[in-house]
């Protein structure tokens, strides 16, 4: 499957990952390497020009840095936000779980992997947006009301999403991922 936008990753690992299932442009960040790699910075402002960038780091707390600082350099319209799931484990290359215990995206099965990047693939017809917006997330309790906290963490847990997410960062991923009747059949059964 080819993907038609490059894709940001943290390592090699994960890139080495990314290439043994699709056909794509995967550029590493070498993990913090990012923040002191001006070469690098330049590049990904040079690709954001031509094209939507994929980013796709660890669902902890050095990946969400790292986007962070990436998500600074670039224009907030070129920038597609993907996530991997929070799952414990450790990499089969590891003698130890990471820091926070959790899979990288080079951990992560190559069938969700293949879930979350079939949208962007040459051959996928481009996916409705459900484009929420702020004022959806509060009338469906998601933000700004009692136990709004709570339900955001069982909306990303059925959607297989980080349960640290974010308001933001999780309306912006269900507009990627999701139709409005996608998600309001999800948030119907919750």
């Amino acid at each position: 499957m080819r993907i038609k936008y490059p894709i940001i990753v943290e390592g090699k690992y994960d890139k080495i990952k990314i290439l043994s299932l699709f056909d794509a442009t995967v550029i590493t960040t070498d993990g913090f390497g990012i923040f002191n790699d001006g070469e690098k910075e330049l590049l990904l402002r040079r690709l954001a020009e031509n094209s939507k960038i994929i980013l796709l780091t660890d669902s902890d707390g050095g990946g969400e840095l790292i986007r962070s600082h990436i998500k600074t350099l670039l224009p907030k319209e070129k920038i597609i936000n993907l996530y991997t799931p929070r799952k414990e484990g450790k990499e089969k290359r590891k003698k130890a779980p990471s820091k926070e215990g959790v899979l990288g995206v080079e951990g992560i099965d190559a069938d969700k992997l293949r879930e979350l990047l079939e949208p962007f693939s040459d051959t996928s017809p481009e996916k409705p947006s459900a484009n929420l917006t702020k004022a959806d997330l509060f009338a469906y309790g998601m933000s700004g009301t009692k136990n709004s906290s709570e339900k955001r963490k069982k909306l990303l847990k059925a959607l297989d999403l980080p349960e640290n997410m974010t308001p933001n960062a999780m309306l912006s991923a269900i507009n990627i991922l999701y139709s409005k009747e996608e998600i309001e059949k999800i948030i119907g059964s919750l």
